[in-house]
């Protein structure tokens, strides 16, 4: 073929090729009985990957341009100005018009491998099978008779749930409220969803922390949010950068973890909390609390929610059962004003009709049992255990070339290299290696950090995990030096 790949324009190298090839189709360059190059010899013709000529191929197909013939090879469609070609929806080309964007390529090679492979994993954000309440999930199911209906449940959740939640709040969050300001969701992700959706519209300027979990979230960028940063330091982010912020961009909300952050792990001072709700309260502009890790504290020490010091009602409260029982559950809530809730119940509504009432059920129980209070203090110590043994190995293996502040409480340890690093290359050999964690620059803007999670692989696993970071990081130092 007559035809140069342009590496220069935006537009990708397989869609050039098929408009090329369709050109030639079209004006009856290329016949029908002939066959086009294989898709390995156009790919070394071209300069390519043969992935991305079969990808070319499958639009050409989809367009009933071509056909591919067992036995005779990739051939002109013989009747293209014909009426009878069936033809097949070119998805490539819905699947990139789609509203939500994909999550970026590092976060989805992370969830497929952690998903498929024996990889230690120090990466996902949740807890090992071996730290959920299955005993006590057990003979709740075992002992107790199912007293829900399997209809639709209330637009807000079942009643029963947010009762005992709002109990919960009240005792173990110094959050006093009631059933009819809770919303029940699918996790807390999807709570964060649907405040986005239904409280922001395109173009508003929203505060995030930098590291921080939303960071990765593209929902704010596929609802057309404009994403400002803040560093979270030891205390937390500094609110005299929310004031000038707010005087250059109009921030219409906040979201913050001011409780063991994801990802470093640290608390937002009261002094700053304190700061951070008087500016609320002066600007109108409400805060959305994310809040996994707040019984997870080492100490066994009642941690003050941001919600708990607000008088004004400026805060959305989000949390969930997944970091500290059970992700599988998706048991989530939001803790708000009433009108707010029921106007994010509305939308809920419109997605999934409420949530499964069975999972509800088994949640009530649970949180209503003492089971509960004894599951939470037995995790905490397993947690702080587990946290040890990661601090312990990182100071064998990796001695001076880490650094990191020790979290008093959540699931995650937030390093930093001493030397200059490419984490995304670290990543990748540390996958060979047999060992996989989440680079920094993932969930903010630094570079040479890195994300251990250490409640989802078990003790003696994390050891290991360790030895196989540190190998991997000795063959990329040697690389780059």
């Amino acid at each position: 073929m007559h035809f140069q790949i342009d590496r220069s324009l935006k537009t990708p190298l397989y869609k050039q090729i098929a408009k090329y090839i369709e050109e030639e189709i079209l004006d009856g360059t290329l016949p029908t009985d002939k066959p086009l190059p294989s898709e390995r010899t156009l790919a070394a013709e071209l300069g390519v990957n043969r992935s991305t000529v079969v990808t070319a191929y499958d639009e050409l197909e989809a367009e009933g341009l071509i056909q591919r013939i067992q036995g005779a090879g990739t051939m002109v469609t013989r009747d293209i100005w014909g009426m009878t070609k069936k033809r097949i929806p070119r998805w490539n080309q819905y699947i990139e018009a789609g509203s939500y964007l994909p999550n970026t390529p590092i976060a989805q090679k992370i969830r497929k491998h952690t998903a498929e492979d024996t990889l230690i994993n120090l990466a996902s954000g949740e807890l090992s099978a071996d730290l959920f309440p299955l005993a006590a999930l057990r003979n709740i199911m075992a002992t107790r008779s199912f007293i829900g209906h399997l209809g639709y449940d209330h637009p807000l959740g079942n009643v029963n749930l947010r009762q005992t939640i709002a109990k919960h709040l009240t005792h173990s969050r110094d959050i006093k409220t009631d059933d009819n300001h809770i919303l029940i969701t699918s996790g807390a992700q999807q709570a964060i969803h649907l405040i986005i959706e239904c409280l922001l519209k395109q173009g508003d300027s929203v505060v995030i922390e930098d590291p921080s979990y939303h960071y990765d979230l593209q929902i704010f960028k596929s609802a057309g949010i404009q994403t400002f940063f803040l560093p979270a330091g030891k205390d937390g982010i500094d609110p005299q950068g929310l004031i000038k912020l707010h005087k250059r961009h109009r921030i219409r909300m906040i979201f913050l973890n001011p409780i063991f952050q994801n990802p470093t792990g640290t608390l937002l001072s009261i002094e700053r909390r304190k700061e951070i709700l008087d500016f609320s309260a002066e600007y109108g502009i409400p805060i959305i609390e994310d809040d996994p890790y707040s019984l997870t504290a080492f100490s066994h020490e009642k941690m003050s929610t941001l919600k708990s010091l607000d008088m004004n009602g400026n805060v959305l409260y989000v949390s969930s059962l997944s970091k500290i029982v059970a992700s599988g559950l998706r048991i989530g809530w939001i803790n708000g004003p009433k009108s707010v809730i029921e106007r994010i119940s509305d939308v809920k509504q419109q997605v999934d009709f409420g949530h499964a009432s069975y999972n509800q059920w088994i949640a009530n129980d649970f949180l209503e049992s003492p089971f509960f209070e004894a599951h939470i203090n037995e995790l905490r110590n397993k947690l702080k255990t587990r946290r040890d043994h990661l601090i312990y190995y990182l100071n064998f293996y990796l001695q001076d070339k880490v650094e990191f502040e020790i979290p008093e409480g959540g699931i995650h340890l937030w390093c930093k290299f001493k030397e200059e690093i490419d984490e995304v290359k670290l990543l990748e050999e540390s996958m060979k290696q047999g060992v996989i964690f989440v680079p920094g620059s993932t969930m903010g803007t630094k570079k040479g950090y890195i994300r251990l999670t250490f409640a989802r692989e078990k003790e003696e696993n994390i050891k290991e995990g360790v030895y196989r970071l540190s190998k991997a990081l000795g063959k990329i130092s040697k690389w780059m030096g």
